[in-house]
């Protein structure tokens, strides 16, 4: 009897001591469990094309949430309206440009091209900024990849024609459109299309502002790009670009996506170390991607190849 109480006893204490030992292990593999699982999301910065102090089309930055390429779009749009849902989000001395209570009916995919359907609102923006809304939505969402144009309708049907402006749209809106557009043209004979960015500030935020600019020249587009960056004064603007002066394209070569340029030793910030100036690099890198549909930017110094950020841009 008492062997039969004793093992009684000993079996109860090994029950509970299992019980406790189950009890005090568990919580902390569930705590390991959503600990492990649970990741950080990680941010996604963008290119948007906003309207700045000076009322151009600017490029900068934003932080977006979404990987889906729609939801970009989404969220692209909500944030280039002004008082939208996003707004908020964007950084100091920019707006939206799209008006406010602007509504996306829907928005679908085929092919590259991207189709937006607004509301009526739409088409409440005044005279002047008609243009400035084109170029935003058009340079903003295509920077998302995969997207290579868009289509605009207001409640189904394509709009082919600014209302106030009267000014004619291609059917499908591409960054051929051109951005804060300037026409200096004295004949239609050796017409030259490029898109250049120029380097402003707001506080001590850098960021881009590219001019579409169609004027008269013999030289190749390559040229003419690099021609305006020495350029110091622009349009009588606060426009800037940081390249020297003295600095001479001596070459290039395109090749399917990338292109190779060739400069003198002017062209480096720093001559001991081969230090190419950052907004330097940027404001060639863009524009040659714009202007020439290219990913990809190398540069040389006298032919022979420096070490730089090598710029592929999406």
């Amino acid at each position: 009897m008492l062997k039969k109480s004793a093992l009684r006893r000993i079996t109860v204490t090994s029950v509970a001591l299992l019980i406790f030992g189950i009890i005090s292990i568990f919580p902390t593999k569930i705590e390991e469990t959503f600990t492990t699982d649970v990741k950080p999301n990680t941010p996604i910065y963008k290119a948007i094309y906003l309207l700045d102090q000076q009322e151009f089309v600017a490029r900068t930055n934003v932080v977006l949430k979404n990987e889906d390429k729609l939801n970009q779009a989404r969220e692209m749009v909500e944030m280039l309206t002004i008082n939208g849902t996003k707004s908020h989000y964007l950084p100091n001395g920019f707006t939206g440009v799209l008006p406010s209570g602007t509504k996306l009916n829907d928005i679908a995919m085929q092919n590259g091209i991207l189709k937006l359907d607004f509301d009526e609102t739409f088409l409440k923006l005044p005279k002047e900024r008609e243009e400035d809304a084109i170029e935003s939505l058009t340079f903003s969402l295509t920077e998302i990849p995969d997207i290579k144009g868009i289509l605009i309708y207001i409640n189904g049907d394509l709009l082919t024609k600014l209302p106030k402006s009267n000014i004619k749209l291609p059917t499908t809106l591409t960054r051929d459109y051109g951005i804060n557009k300037v026409y200096d043209l004295t004949k239609l004979q050796n017409a030259v299309k490029t898109t250049t960015y120029y380097v402003s500030k707001y506080n001590d935020q850098v960021y881009y502002v590219p001019v579409t600019e169609i004027t008269n020249s013999d030289k190749s587009k390559v040229e003419v790009i690099i021609e305006r960056l020495k350029s110091s004064a622009t349009h009588q603007t606060n426009l800037m670009s940081y390249l020297n002066a003295n600095a001479q394209l001596l070459d290039y070569e395109i090749l399917e996506n990338d292109i190779s340029l060739s400069f003198n030793h002017y062209l480096l910030d720093d001559f001991q170390n081969k230090q190419i100036l950052e907004e330097v690099e940027y404001s060639i890198a863009l524009s040659m991607r714009d202007t020439l549909d290219v990913s990809n930017t190398f540069f040389k110094i006298n032919g022979e190849a420096i070490e730089s950020k090598n710029l592929k841009i999406e």
